[in-house]
C-alpha cells in the first residue's frame, strides 16, 4: 500500500512539474541564456518581467514594495506552499506577535511558535557592480518555484521566504552598460555614475536612517511587515585566496545584543559551512579569516541584529567574466577561520551562482528544520529585552571594565609577592580575578543604569529636526509614544506633543544605539601593535549626529501617553503665522529654515539675515509681502518653522541671494559628492555638478560662485600615490565611452586644476572643502599645518603612528565660535563626525592673513561616542577654518559635516556658506 502511494505521489509531482514547465519559462527560455553563463547578465527589464511570470505559480506572491529614487517598482517575491500562499496574512500577524513580544507568556508564544511559519528574507544586487547577487536571486526563484524534491518540498511547508531586489536602479544600469559591447571580451561595468542615483556604495549604509527610498522600501518589509526570524544580505568580492567570506563574524559585536543573537549567527553558518562541504564546494572564510564584524550599525545585515534578526552576509567571488582565484600561500593551511582551502585555479560567473544557490538552500533547510525554534526565539530575545528595561540594569561596556580595573588598581596595597598571586601557568585564569567590591561599586552603581526611556521635548529649538529622528526610528519599527498634554517627569515639565521612546519593547538595542554613546573597545593586532580597523564605524549615536535634545530617564515613568501605531510616520505640528505690516523672522537654528528661505529666494521674495552681535543673530528676515506670507505659511505648516513677527526692520542687515553652486564629481560617481547632491535637492538648493576637465578649463568664475569639493577630490601635496587596485588604475579610456562621458574622466592635479582654483579664489570665487579635500590649504600656502605630526628620530616631521593615534569614525565634542557669521544658528559646542579627519594649526605667520577659525577641540578627551585612541593629540586642534584667498574665500571643514545624510546638527556649516 505504502509503495502504491509513493509510486502515485511521483507520478502526480512529475506531472506537476511538467505542467509547471508549460506556464513558467526556465531562466534560458525567458533571457535567452542561463543564469551564470560567461559574459551575459540580465538587466532590470528582463528581470521585472520575469518575476511577473513566476507570479504565476501558485507557490508566489509578487509583492511592489515601492518606487525606486528613479521611479520603478522595486519588487519582493513570497514564495512558499500554496497553503501557506494562502494564508499570510495569519503567518504575518504571528511573525509580528512574536518579534513584538508584546502581552504574551511563554506558553502563548511556544503555541503560536507551532503554528507559524519560519519567515526568511533573501536579498540580491544591493550593490549593483556585485553581479552575482541579482542573478542568484533570480535562479533561487525559478530552483523554488520549479523543484520537487522532497528537501523544497519540505522547505516550501515550513518557510516563508522574502526574496527582495534590492537595487533595480543599479542593475538596469551595470547590465546595460555591460552588455552594450559587442565584443564579450571587451564588456566590463566600469559605469559613469553611481548605481543607486544619490549614493551608490553607502545604499549600504542607510539602514537606520533610510534616506534613499530603497532602503525605506526594504526597512518597511524587515522591521514593520514581515519582521523575519532570518535576513540574508548577498555580496562580493570574497578575500584573495578564498571563495566567500560568511558566517560567524570575527569580534567585537555590540554589547546592547542578545547574546542568542552572537550563537544564533554561530548555528546557521556552521549550516551554510557544513552545506558547502558536504557538497565539495571549498574555500569559506569566516571569524578572522575575513573583515567582517558584527559590531556597526546601518548596514542591510547589520541593522536586524538591533531587531534580534539572525543577520546573515557572504561575500563571493565571481562576475561574468572567468578569473583565477590568485594563490595565497596563508590561506591553504587549514584552521577554524578556513577549514577547508581551495586551490588556486580558473573560475566561472555559474560556479559562484551555484555556491549561492547552495547557501539560499542551507539557510532555508535550517529554518525548515528549526521552524518553532526560530520563531520562539525572537519571541525570547524580545521578551529578554523587555524585561531588561523593566528593572535596573547594567549594560557591560568597556568603559565600565576599565573603570573596574582602575579602581582596583589606585587602591591595591603594595604587599610582597602580590603580584604573583594566584598566577601560574596553568592558573585556569585565576591571575585576573579581583575582589567583587570593584564589581559592586561600578555595575551596581546606580548613575550608571541602563536609561528605561528617553523623552525629546517639543520646546526645543529645532523640533523639526527632533521629528525627523523620530521618523527614523518608527521606520525602523521602533514602539513610540506622544504626550496627549502637558506631564512631569523627574521634577521637570514637558509640553504636550513631546515623543516618549521606552525601552521596554523588543527592539530595545536599537533605541539604546540611537540615543547612548557607542563603546568601542581598543582592538589591537596585539599589545603594543597598530589597530585593527573597524569593518564601518566605531562610533555613529544618530540622536547625537541629529543634534536632537533629550533627556534619559533612569527610572520607570508614566504619563498622558498615547502609543503611535507601527510604522506611521509623523509630521512636525503646524504652525500658524500672524499677519506683519514690517517683517517676519525665522530661527537660525532650525535646519528646514534653508527650505523656506531657498523657496523665497525662487519665487524673487526678499530675504536679509542679521549680523552678528545683534539680537536675533544669524536669523532670517523677510520683508513683508503677499507673496513672501504665502510661502512662509506654507513653510510654517509643512516644514514646522516656527514665523515671528517683526514689528520694526532691524538694522545692519545684509541681503541674501542664491548662489551659482557647483560640486565636485568624478567618473564612475564620487559617493560624498553624491550625499551632497541628495542633501541639497532636500533643502531646494540648486547645484550642478562639475568635472576635473571643466575645472582645468578654467574661466570658473563666469560660470559659479561657489564650487563645493567632498572628500577625496584634493590630493595632498606629497607624490602621488599608487593606485589601490588595477581598477583604479586603469581608468577607461576616452575612445571606449560615449561622447557623453568622456569630459568625465579626470582626477584634480596640483599642476593643472589647483591654478585654476586658486584663480577662482582671487576672482572672487569662494569653495567650500571637506575632509581630506581640506588638502587645498596645502597647496594654497595658507598658514596652516597638520596638527598630528611628530619629528622622527632623524628630526622629519612624520604623521603620528597608529600605536599612538587612531581614530575610525567617531563622534567627537567640537567648540565652536559662535560669534561668527558662517557658524549662525549653531551651538558653543556640538558633536562631529570624525573619521581619520584633517586636523590643523596655525602657523606662526597668521598675522594680518585674516584667517580665522571655526571650530576646535578645547579639551583632550573630546570622544562622545566610538572609539578614539590617543585622542590627547587633538587638544587646542583645529577643525574648521575660513581663509580669505584673493577677494574670494576657503572654508576648511575637517569633519564630515554633511556625513551620508545623517550628521543633521552640522548640516548648517555648509548652508551657511552658500549665500552671496
Amino acid at each position: 500500500m505504502n509503495n502504491k502511494f509513493y509510486c502515485l505521489l511521483a507520478l502526480l509531482l512529475g506531472n506537476v512539474a511538467i505542467a509547471w514547465a508549460q506556464i513558467i519559462p526556465s531562466p534560458k527560455e525567458h533571457f535567452g541564456f542561463n543564469i551564470g553563463d560567461d559574459y551575459k547578465l540580465a538587466n532590470y527589464t528582463q528581470t521585472e518581467a520575469y518575476f511577473k511570470k513566476l507570479a504565476a505559480s501558485d507557490r508566489t506572491q509578487l509583492v511592489d514594495i515601492g518606487m525606486t529614487e528613479e521611479g520603478r517598482h522595486q519588487y519582493m517575491l513570497i514564495i512558499s506552499s500554496p497553503e501557506n500562499i494562502k494564508n499570510l496574512k495569519r503567518y504575518k500577524e504571528i511573525a509580528q506577535q512574536l518579534a513584538h513580544a508584546e502581552g504574551l507568556t511563554d506558553q502563548q508564544a511556544r503555541s503560536l511558535a507551532a503554528e507559524g511559519k519560519s519567515v526568511i528574507w533573501i536579498d540580491g544586487g544591493l550593490h549593483a557592480t556585485e553581479v552575482v547577487g541579482t542573478h542568484q536571486l533570480i535562479e533561487t526563484m525559478w530552483q523554488l518555484v520549479s523543484r520537487t524534491d522532497p528537501e523544497t518540498m519540505e522547505i516550501l511547508q515550513n518557510d516563508i521566504i522574502l526574496l527582495a531586489h534590492a537595487n533595480p536602479d543599479g542593475q538596469e544600469l551595470v547590465s546595460d552598460w555591460y552588455m552594450r559591447e559587442p565584443d564579450p571580451k571587451k564588456r566590463a561595468t566600469n559605469i559613469p555614475r553611481l548605481y543607486e542615483k544619490y549614493v551608490g556604495h553607502d545604499n549600504n549604509r542607510d539602514f537606520y536612517m533610510m534616506n534613499m527610498k530603497e532602503s525605506q522600501n526594504i526597512s518597511r518589509q524587515l522591521f514593520v511587515e514581515w519582521i523575519p526570524q532570518i535576513m540574508y544580505n548577498h555580496h562580493q568580492r570574497g578575500p584573495a585566496g578564498s571563495v566567500l567570506a560568511g558566517p560567524p563574524y570575527r569580534d567585537p559585536f555590540n554589547y546592547v545584543y542578545d547574546p542568542l543573537i552572537v550563537t544564533s549567527i554561530d548555528a546557521v553558518g556552521a549550516a551554510m559551512n557544513n552545506r558547502l562541504n558536504a557538497e565539495g564546494k571549498p574555500g569559506y572564510t569566516q571569524r578572522t579569516g575575513s573583515q567582517y564584524s558584527t559590531w556597526w550599525n546601518g548596514g542591510l545585515r547589520t541593522t536586524p541584529y538591533f531587531h534580534n534578526m539572525i543577520g546573515l552576509l557572504t561575500e563571493i567571488i565571481g562576475g561574468p567574466a572567468p578569473e583565477k582565484i590568485p594563490l595565497v600561500p596563508e590561506r591553504l593551511i587549514p584552521n577554524g577561520a578556513t577549514p577547508n582551502p581551495v586551490a588556486p585555479q580558473l573560475w566561472h560567473f555559474r560556479q559562484s551562482v551555484d555556491y549561492s544557490v547552495s547557501l539560499n538552500y542551507a539557510v532555508l533547510d535550517y529554518a525548515a528544520r528549526y521552524r518553532s525554534e526560530l520563531l520562539f526565539n525572537i519571541y525570547r530575545m524580545g521578551s529578554n529585552a523587555i524585561a531588561r528595561a523593566s528593572k535596573d540594569n547594567w549594560t557591560f561596556y568597556p568603559r565600565y571594565i576599565d573603570t573596574i580595573k582602575a579602581t582596583q588598581k589606585s587602591e591595591r596595597k603594595e604587599e610582597p609577592g602580590a603580584e604573583g598571586e594566584g598566577g601560574g601557568e596553568f592558573s585556569f585564569g585565576k591571575e585576573d580575578t579581583i575582589s567583587v567590591k570593584y564589581y559592586d561599586a561600578v555595575l551596581k552603581d546606580p548613575a550608571l543604569r541602563d536609561a528605561r526611556g528617553y523623552i525629546l521635548p517639543a520646546d526645543q529649538a529645532d523640533f523639526p529636526t527632533a521629528v525627523k529622528f523620530i521618523n527614523a526610528l518608527i521606520q525602523s519599527g521602533v514602539a513610540v509614544q506622544k504626550a496627549t498634554a502637558d506631564f512631569m517627569v523627574a521634577g521637570k515639565k514637558y509640553p504636550a506633543g513631546s515623543y516618549i521612546v521606552k525601552t521596554t519593547q523588543a527592539f530595545r538595542p536599537h533605541v539604546m544605539d540611537m540615543f547612548e554613546p557607542q563603546d568601542h573597545p581598543n582592538d589591537f593586532q596585539y599589545e603594543g601593535g597598530p589597530p585593527i580597523r573597524p569593518y564601518d564605524a566605531a562610533g555613529w549615536t544618530l540622536a547625537f549626529q541629529m543634534g536632537v535634545q533629550f533627556d534619559r530617564i533612569l527610572d520607570n515613568f508614566d504619563g498622558p501617553f498615547q502609543k503611535v501605531p507601527y510604522g506611521v510616520l509623523q509630521s512636525p505640528p503646524a504652525k500658524s503665522i500672524a499677519a506683519a505690516k514690517t517683517g517676519y523672522l525665522i530661527d537660525p537654528r532650525i535646519n528646514n529654515a534653508f527650505i523656506v528661505v531657498n523657496d523665497l529666494l525662487k519665487a524673487g521674495a526678499k530675504v536679509f539675515r542679521l549680523p552678528a552681535g545683534v539680537k536675533d543673530a544669524g536669523a532670517f528676515y523677510i520683508p513683508a509681502s503677499a507673496k513672501a506670507k504665502a510661502i512662509l505659511e506654507k513653510g510654517a505648516a509643512e516644514s514646522g518653522i516656527a514665523v515671528a513677527v517683526s514689528e520694526q526692520r532691524p538694522p545692519g542687515m545684509k541681503a541674501v541671494t542664491p548662489m551659482r553652486i557647483a560640486i565636485w564629481n568624478s567618473y564612475g560617481g564620487s559617493i560624498p559628492a553624491g550625499w551632497i547632491s541628495w542633501l541639497m535637492e532636500q533643502y531646494h538648493f540648486n547645484y550642478e555638478f562639475i568635472y576635473t576637465k571643466a575645472i582645468d578649463a578654467g574661466a570658473l568664475r563666469k560660470k559659479y560662485d561657489m564650487i563645493i569639493f567632498a572628500t577625496g577630490a584634493i590630493p595632498d601635496t606629497g607624490k602621488p600615490k599608487k593606485p589601490r587596485n588595477d581598477a583604479e588604475s586603469k581608468p577607461p579610456k576616452p575612445e571606449e565611452l560615449p561622447a557623453q562621458y568622456r569630459s568625465w574622466l579626470g582626477k584634480i592635479t596640483a599642476d593643472t586644476s589647483i591654478p585654476q582654483l586658486k584663480q577662482f579664489l582671487e576672482d572672487g570665487g569662494q569653495i567650500v572643502t571637506i575632509g581630506s579635500s581640506t588638502n587645498l590649504a596645502y597647496h594654497l600656502k595658507l598658514p596652516v599645518q597638520n596638527a598630528l605630526m611628530e619629528k622622527n628620530s632623524k628630526g622629519e616631521w612624520k604623521p603620528l603612528a597608529g600605536t599612538k593615534y587612531y581614530i575610525p569614525g567617531s563622534l567627537l565634542m567640537a567648540d565652536l565660535d559662535t560669534t561668527a557669521a558662517e557658524n549662525s544658528g549653531m551651538p558653543a559646542k556640538n558633536d562631529v563626525y570624525f573619521e581619520r579627519s584633517p586636523v590643523f594649526k596655525f602657523t606662526a605667520d597668521t598675522t594680518g592673513s585674516h584667517i580665522k577659525k571655526l571650530m576646535w577641540f578645547s579639551t583632550d578627551k573630546p570622544l562622545h561616542s566610538g572609539w578614539a585612541w590617543g585622542q590627547k593629540y587633538l587638544k587646542d586642534g583645529i577643525a574648521a577654518f575660513v581663509a580669505p584667498v584673493g577677494a574670494g574665500k576657503l572654508y576648511a571643514f575637517g569633519p564630515e559635516i554633511t556625513f551620508r545624510g545623517q550628521s543633521h546638527s552640522t548640516f548648517k556649516l555648509l548652508f551657511n556658506q552658500l549665500y552671496k
